[in-house]
């Protein structure tokens, strides 16, 4: 690997947008690139060598982008990881995002934008593209009728919204972690929630945390 290079690596199994991303990226002379159509190959040479970033698409003919994404950050948390693809449901977003994706890109962003929000990834930033921004701005449930929740539900969910543990909160609030998890589980039914973040986004959107 090259030890003054960011060394990136680009998975995508459309062959003319890998071109075309390795053409652009090629552009900034800080990044050494090596692309790859399959994810499973692209997961070996990273467990092997030391990669700055990853630029993901999410729907690949070898598995999926979403398992990529944590399988990665599980081997090698400190790899800055970027989906890039036509997927611009909100679900799936914020799935790539809670499986330890620092940034969402869609392929329609164009040349400045693309290289912007890498940049921003590298350094640290959540790094969204305009129209993702867009998407994940718009209220998440129109015509919306908010369950009735306990006073102790309310009191968990501003918790977990604040980013605290079962095991925090159940300290907290002098109950058992198994009581805190019930509690998370109710939440997320009534709610009808995927997960925990999609939970607290629908919370903020009602103004209930």
């Amino acid at each position: 690997m090259y030890k003054n290079k960011i060394n990136l690596v680009i998975v995508d199994d459309h062959p003319m947008v890998l071109e075309g991303l390795k053409y652009l990226l090629q552009q900034d002379e800080t990044f050494q690139i090596f692309s790859f159509t399959k994810g499973n190959a692209a997961l070996d040479f990273i467990q092997e060598n030391r990669i700055d970033v990853v630029l993901l698409d999410i729907v690949l003919k070898d598995g999926n982008g979403l398992d990529f994404c944590k399988i990665i950050k599980r081997h090698s948390p400190e790899t800055t990881v970027v989906g890039i693809s036509n997927q611009a449901e909100r679900s799936i977003i914020l799935r790539f995002l809670e499986n330890g994706g620092s940034g969402y890109i869609l392929k329609n962003a164009d040349a400045k934008e693309i290289m912007q929000c890498i940049q921003d990834a590298i350094n640290g930033k959540l790094s969204l593209c305009k129209d993702v921004q867009e998407i994940m701005a718009k209220p998440s449930v129109i015509n919306y009728e908010i369950p009735r929740i306990t006073k102790r539900e309310l009191q968990i969910l501003k918790a977990v919204s604040e980013g605290q543990t079962s095991a925090e909160i159940a300290d907290i609030m002098f109950i058992s972690v198994i009581t805190v998890e019930t509690h998370r589980r109710n939440l997320l039914q009534k709610f009808k929630a995927k997960n925990m973040i999609e939970l607290v986004k629908i919370a903020t959107d009602n103004k209930l945390i």
